[in-house]
């Protein structure tokens, strides 16, 4: 007999089938009314672009309202969310000094640093399924050709390591829905095997960690705290063993997408992931090659990049950009057509950042910096500012969203403050 149950203090609703027992996203219909409403979570995502825009025809002349001032050609697929997001001039990650190193430290401010997102995660996702998705993207012609340089993904732990991301559609799926390998006995034999390769590690490194020099300890240290962190993982997953993962919603993805189709799915996968409180933090690293080979652009983004000489080279990154700008409103659209736990949508209760490490080129300064969602409070949607300072730290803009999903501090990495003119008086 199947039994749909909700629980009466965060409506959270569960099908019961059998002796199993799915988790299911927020539905009105089931929920009930309560006496109190319960207080829909924090979430924030951050998306990465590659390879920054085009200068003449994506970022505004002034500051001002985009009802006031309109949108640029580049901006334009976002006019249906004209009062909805911000973007913020006068920016410079003034820990990148590579313009080939792309992505690398743009959610860190700084090399072998922690990322924003980690960190943010360390706090609101305490109660869920998985501290952070980390997701990026797997193309051929990668790397510096993306835009994206090097690192595994836009995310670093709290040691200051790159993180492996999601790839794959089919493997994010895997992840987040229900497959006929997650059993507990198949996650008992996966946890027992990786906890013994864990123990012989561990043994053998303290054999040998006495004939080191101290240095070589320091590093060996390093490498433990890596292995302790490889454990809350598994200790993590030993606690979710018996809660089942949500139902997919849709069929398993084609193992061949790529361009536009992937990222299409990959945000509808973020969107579930965000419902269900599988997460509540999430980085994507997103596609730059197989996006303009969707397009018809022959060229490669790295080349596309040296836009100034060529005229079609120009049309072809003012087509680029509206292709970013039209996929980011695909995105928002998905967040406030979907349902929170308090009946409001998850774009009320969502802080989405989107940007780039670059400006236009190679142009490591005033790169750009868009902010969405009405998770930030204190944020009032709709404008270009202009910061007064030139070169205000990256980090200053990471330390606002942090502080704005209700992170505790008043520093990170190379800031010297937040960013007032983004608050609400």
């Amino acid at each position: 007999m199947e039994e749909i149950i909700t629980n009466s203090t965060t409506r959270r609703s569960f099908l019961r089938t059998g002796g199993a027992v799915l988790a299911l996203p927020f539905m009105e219909t089931v929920a009930g009314p309560i006496s109190s409403t319960p207080k829909a979570p924090k979430r924030v995502v951050f998306l990465g672009g590659g390879f920054g825009f085009t200068k003449q025809t994506f970022y505004p002349k002034r500051a001002g309202r985009f009802s006031e001032i309109g949108l640029t050609q580049g901006l334009a697929p976002l006019k249906r969310h004209i009062n909805d997001f911000t973007m913020v001039s006068n920016l410079t990650n003034v820990g990148a000094t590579n313009p080939h190193g792309g992505s690398a430290v743009y959610l860190t401010g700084a090399a072998n640093a922690p990322s924003v997102d980690q960190l943010i995660a360390e706090e609101l996702c305490k109660d869920t399924r998985y501290n952070s998705l980390v997701l990026s993207a797997k193309e051929p012609d990668g790397s510096q050709n993306s835009g994206h340089g090097g690192g595994l993904s836009l995310s670093y732990d709290v040691r200051g390591n790159t993180m492996p991301g999601i790839e794959k559609p089919i493997e994010l799926y895997q992840t987040l829905f229900r497959t006929a390998d997650d059993s507990r006995e198949a996650l008992d034999a996966r946890l027992k095997k990786k906890q013994s390769v864990l123990d012989i590690v561990r043994v053998n490194g303290s054999k040998i960690k006495r004939t080191l020099s101290s240095g070589d300890q320091e590093k060996l240290d390093e490498y433990f705290t890596g292995i302790r962190q490889v454990e809350k993982k598994l200790e993590r997953q030993a606690k979710w063993a018996d809660i089942p993962k949500s139902e997919a919603p849709f069929g398993l993805p084609n193992p061949g997408l790529t361009g536009e189709d992937e990222i299409h799915i990959m945000y509808d996968m973020i969107i579930v992931a965000l419902q269900t409180d599988a997460t509540r933090v999430v980085s994507y690293r997103q596609p730059v090659c197989s996006v303009l080979a969707g397009m018809g652009i022959s060229l490669k983004a790295h080349a596309l990049s040296h836009y100034g000489f060529s005229k079609p080279r120009t049309l072809a990154s003012e087509e680029r950009d509206q292709k970013c700008s039209q996929l980011f409103a695909h995105f928002l659209d998905r967040l406030k057509e979907a349902k929170d736990v308090d009946g409001s949508s998850l774009f009320d209760n969502t802080i989405v950042s989107y940007g780039t490490n670059l400006r236009s080129g190679h142009e490591l300064r005033n790169l750009p910096a868009i902010l969405s969602g009405g998770g930030a409070k204190q944020i009032q949607h709709g404008n270009h500012i202009v910061l007064p300072k030139q070169d205000t730290p990256l980090s200053n803009y990471w330390l606002t969203i942090m502080q704005q999903a209700g992170i505790h501090t008043d520093t990170f990495s190379n800031s010297t403050g937040n960013i007032p003119e983004l608050l609400s008086t």
